[in-house]
């Protein structure tokens, strides 16, 4: 196990980094139909971003581990990191375009998501900064799927270094699908639980990716935590299973509220925090941001979690 220091990182995030136009509109638009926005707000966005700032407002020593372009979107991003404290010295940056997200948040708390990334290639394994890794080794790895190639081999480091890996599986791709079976925890949205266990109803999903993690001889199964929105989660640790229902709150924009959950969880990993007490403080993160327009303005602190938690 690696040597642990004082001033080590607590999580590693892995994955996308966006810059995020996100306008509220009360419904939909009909195909031709013009709306008028009701609000605007600008800031950098991505799961694993996202993950990390969350991590960050929670007292973590959290870094980021992705891409962004050298332009205008890219730049702006870098400076938002920078401000909340989010270590920066393995982000990549290159001429390919900062990916962008528009995004459509609802009256209801629902959004839509239009995702930019043109050009911009997978990163690989040899743009991974080991020396940076290397010195100040993180207690926990959080993986979004967006990065499958340097993913492979971080997770296989994490492995040898005894460092618990978890994945963000919000939807079904290439880098979800691999990467769901070698993980410690998987923390899955219903959808992608459902589609990737060809299962109908989320209880159903759970015993089938149970069953599937633990054939599976690469992965070592600590948890499984499938997230319902609204309806709560579902858990399976150590052979036993849960629920927790959601945290009672007025829905603004559901937009980034897992990344929040994701951030918070994989930090409670890192701090081994008791595991009720993880899945209530993971909870009360999603919840929180789910109360305010735009992501990454509404991802909460420790304060913020404390006073939705007692």
């Amino acid at each position: 196990m690696p040597k642990q220091r004082s001033d080590n990182i607590d999580l590693l995030t892995v994955g996308h980094a966006s810059y995020d136009i996100t306008m509220s509109a009360p419904h939909h638009p009909d195909a031709d139909e013009k709306l008028q926005a009701e609000a605007l707000m600008l800031s950098g966005g991505g799961p694993a971003a996202n993950a990390a700032i969350t991590a960050a407002r929670m007292g973590g020593r959290s870094a980021f581990l992705g891409y962004l372009g050298r332009d205008p979107f890219g730049q702006q991003h870098k400076q938002e990191f920078l401000s909340e404290n989010v270590d920066i010295s393995m982000l990549i940056e290159g001429k390919a375009p900062t990916p962008i997200s528009q995004i459509l948040a609802k009256a209801d708390g629902s959004r839509s998501v239009v995702n930019y990334k043109k050009d911009t290639p997978w990163l690989s394994a040899t743009e991974i900064n080991w020396k940076a890794l290397t010195d100040r080794p993180p207690r926990a790895i959080l993986l979004d799927g967006h990065e499958p190639l340097l993913s492979h081999a971080l997770i296989r480091w994490a492995k040898q270094q005894h460092i618990p890996t978890i994945l963000d599986a919000g939807s079904v791709h290439q880098g979800t699908e691999a990467l769901a079976l070698q993980v410690n925890h998987l923390v899955a949205s219903q959808r992608f639980a459902c589609q990737y266990s060809h299962q109908n109803a989320p209880r159903q999903a759970l015993a089938a990716l149970t069953a599937k993690r633990a054939n599976s001889a690469r992965c070592h199964n600590d948890s499984i935590v499938i997230t319902r929105g609204a309806a709560g989660l579902l858990w399976q640790r150590n052979g036993e299973e849960g629920e927790l229902p959601a945290f009672p709150v007025k829905a603004i924009d559901s937009t980034g509220a897992g990344d929040a959950f994701h951030g918070a969880f994989a930090l409670a990993i890192a701090r081994n925090m008791a595991w009720p007490e993880l899945l209530r403080t993971a909870a009360a993160a999603g919840a929180i941001t789910c109360t305010r327009l735009g992501a990454r303005p509404a991802l909460p602190n420790s304060t913020a979690i404390e006073q939705l938690l007692n």
